[in-house]
Parts: C-alpha cells; structure tokens; sequence
C-alpha cells in the first residue's frame, strides 16, 4: 500500500500540525514499538533530537507510546542523526528515533527511525509500522509497560568515536577551522572532536534558542561562514546542518564547495588506495555531470539513485558499495557510519589535507563543473503541476534543446510542497532558456 505517514526521509512536516502533532507521535510510537520488539527479555529504543523547541513534545509523546508496549527507553538529548545509527547498535536498542527536519526552519520538525543494525528503515518496515497505524496497536499490561532515562555520555560516545575515523598518529594542530553549526544537534560534539584532534577552532551557529536552527546558518547558508573564513584567515570553513548528517565545505578563499566535490575527492583517494569497494561510487540523480565525467577518467563508476540518501545506502547496501552521498552535502561511508555524516566527512576532507600539505582550494576543485542551475518553486495545496500538459509539454521542448549535451531533472519535494526544477548545460545559454521555460511552464500551473 502507498504510505500516508512516511515520507523519503521518515515523518515530517510543521510542529504541532498534523502529522507532527504530539497525538500522532504517541500512535508512531506505540507502533514502531510493538513491531520491533523481539524475543528477549528487554526492548530498548534510542531516542536522540535536534534543538527544534518541539523536540521537547515529541520527545515526550514518543516515549509515552514507546513505554505503552513494554520498550525501555533512553533519552539522549541533542545529537547528531548519525550518532543515532551508531548508538542504536552500539547500545543494541531494537530501534532508534531521531527527532529533526534536518535543513528545514524550526517550524518543521520530523521522525527518523532506525533498525537495530543502525541504518533507516526500508520501505516494507515502514509499511508494516503504517498497517500497525492504523489498524491500531495492543499494549502492554500494566506490570509491563517500560521506563525511560536519560543517558548522560551520549554525546560522549559519539564524539569518541568520531576521532577515531581520523587517522591514526594524525593531527590538526596549526589548522584554524571555521565551524558553523547551524545552532542545531552537533553545536556541541563537533567543537569537541575538532579541538580534541587539535585545531583551533572557530564556532559559529553554537548558541541555540529552539527557534534558530538553521536561520541563515549552516550549509543551506553558507554565506556568513565564508566571510567569517576570509576575516580571520582560517584554513577551511564547514557548514553542517541542523542535524549534522550534511556538509558543506568552504575553501581558504571563501569558496564554497559541495557534497559532489568532496565525493570526488575521496572516491579518487579511496580508489588509489585499493579502498574503494567495487570502484564505484553511489550517487543520486542530482549530481553534477562533471562528476559523472571525471569518474570515468579515473576508471571509477557511478551509480545513480533517486533523491535521498536513503536510496544511497540501500543501493550501496544491495551492491556493497562503500560510499556515497549527495550533491546537497549527504556523504555516506558505510566503513565508519550507517548514515550521511557531515562531521566525519569533513575530517576525511581534512585528512587529506594533512596527509597532502595541500589548501583546502585545491582539494575542494577536485573536477570543473557542467553549469547547472536548481529552482525550486512552491506550489498550491491540492495543485499536481507535473501532471499538466503544459509543463510536459515544457519539458518535451527542453529535452529537445538539450540534446545530449545536458541533463533536465524536474520532481515533487519529498519533504516539502515543492517542485524543484534542476538543468545541466555545457552551452550556459542554453541552459537559461531550458530554465525559463520550465520554471515558466511550471508556476504557471501552481
């Protein structure tokens, strides 16, 4: 059956608005609980969130739901969605929770779950917990129902582990760091690892209020990070997002670099050290052609999936691929983590520039991109633009200009109403032209 609840990336939407509301976070609860526990004598479930102030709701009615059918839960506080997958195995819970819309304002928020391998759920799991929705759960006896606590060296583990990714007998002393936060889950592990490993480091986006993830802040805003580089001189800038399973990175010139140039980088690593499982790497359909190019010239392949990088790591998980990632900053190495991880990214970025002796410009320009442009454009509740003549007949026209000199991708949001409308050129005018007439074509019909 088609999912109501689920989206491409858990549950998610406005706080306090259905399906964010602290009812429907009970029910999921009680679901998800009730469908993972297993034969032994304790069910546990991991719960961990960002610094959205509806954290607190859904926090508390998932617990409810969760002690409802026996599991026993603990609380971890703010974390990064990663370290989700690496304690919900390390503490081997039956499930793990995180609360975040990821990039989104903190007027969203949203439910991740996670199996007790650590990695997201499937699309029969999630299903199976739907059919449980609604069809409605049988809970626990009252000598049954399970206790909550909170675990004080959560974020501790996470950051211990995290240093050991770094390699071994390796430093960043000397390297000044730029680390914007974006006031979200790692405003406090990520200083913590980078300092420990010895940069000096300069924070930014570590002061949060329940209202300022993300707020021109973080990857999706990078701006005020490349500024804050290019003022006190520093050697690299990274820009995570408001649950650090995402990064951008900043240049010594203020440049901005992203996810498809950090995959290149360690791809051709990873390659030249016999890393590389398969010689390929996993890539969604968003990502730039130049990388597709430059790939080839290394002898490295690409697979690509759907948007989300839970299509990576399913594809990577099928073909025992062991990277991957997105364009949008999402790097998956399944070697060291079960999720896009953008601090453990960014010290594989940071390795290389220890090992080399080389500036983050020259190993964040690892390929020359094909011009490309992305637009995103909201539309209507209850409106399908995609479904209309007009727009198809947009996107027919523009596949003919594009002839086999580029690429048009055009798709619904899957975590938002939004149509984003994304054309790769080698010819720039061409590119304008296809843009204006699909945006055109498609605020037209929104």
């Amino acid at each position: 059956m088609g999912s109501k609840f689920f989206g491409t990336d858990g549950v998610r939407g406005q706080a306090n608005t259905w399906p964010m509301t602290a009812d429907m976070a009970l029910r999921l609860g009680a679901a998800a609980g009730r469908y993972f526990q297993r034969d032994k004598q304790e069910h546990r479930v991991v719960i961990g969130k960002d610094t959205r102030r509806s954290g607190y709701m859904l926090e508390y009615a998932l617990t409810a739901g969760f002690t409802s059918t026996g599991m026993n839960v603990f609380l971890l506080g703010p974390v990064p969605t990663p370290a989700i997958g690496y304690l919900t195995h390390s503490l081997r819970a039956d499930v793990g929770v995180m609360i975040s819309a990821s990039h989104n304002p903190a007027s969203d928020n949203g439910i991740k779950l996670f199996g007790p391998d650590g990695f997201k759920l499937n699309d029969g799991a999630e299903a199976a917990i739907e059919k449980l929705l609604e069809d409605g759960v049988s809970l626990s006896g009252p000598d049954y129902i399970g206790r909550a606590r909170r675990v004080d060296d959560a974020r501790g583990r996470y950051v211990e582990y995290a240093k050991t990714t770094f390699p071994q007998r390796r430093r960043l002393d000397g390297l000044r760091i730029v680390l914007d936060c974006a006031n979200g889950a790692a405003y406090r592990t990520a200083p913590e690892v980078l300092w420990e490993l010895g940069a000096e480091v300069i924070p930014m986006g570590v002061e949060p209020d329940g209202f300022n993830i993300n707020l021109d802040c973080g990857s999706t805003r990078p701006e005020g990070a490349a500024r804050k580089v290019l003022d006190t001189r520093a050697d690299l800038g990274i820009c995570l997002d408001g649950d650090a399973d995402r990064v951008v990175l900043i240049d010594e010139r203020g440049c901005v670099a992203d996810g498809d140039q950090l995959m290149a980088l360690i791809a051709t690593r990873w390659a030249s050290e016999g890393r590389l499982a398969g010689d390929t790497l996993v890539a969604t359909v968003m990502s730039n052609l130049g990388l597709e190019r430059h790939l080839e010239t290394q002898g490295i392949g690409l697979k690509r999936t759907p948007v989300g990088d839970r299509h990576v790591v399913e594809a990577m998980r099928a073909s025992g691929h062991n990277l991957g990632g997105e364009q949008s900053g999402h790097l998956v190495m399944t070697d060291y983590a079960t999720t896009g991880d953008g601090l453990i990214g960014a010290l594989q970025f940071l390795a290389a520039m220890v090992e080399t002796g080389q500036k983050a410009s020259t190993l964040s320009h690892v390929f020359e991109p094909v011009p490309q442009k992305l637009i995103n454009i909201r539309f209507a509740k209850g409106k399908t633009p995609l479904e209309t003549d007009v727009v198809r007949t947009a996107m027919a026209d523009a596949e003919r200009d594009l002839g086999g000199d580029g690429r048009l991708l055009i798709r619904e949001s899957g975590t938002e109403p939004l149509i984003r409308v994304m054309a790769e050129a080698l010819d720039p005018a061409v590119l304008s032209r296809v843009m204006d007439k699909v945006v055109g074509a498609v605020r037209q019909e929104s």
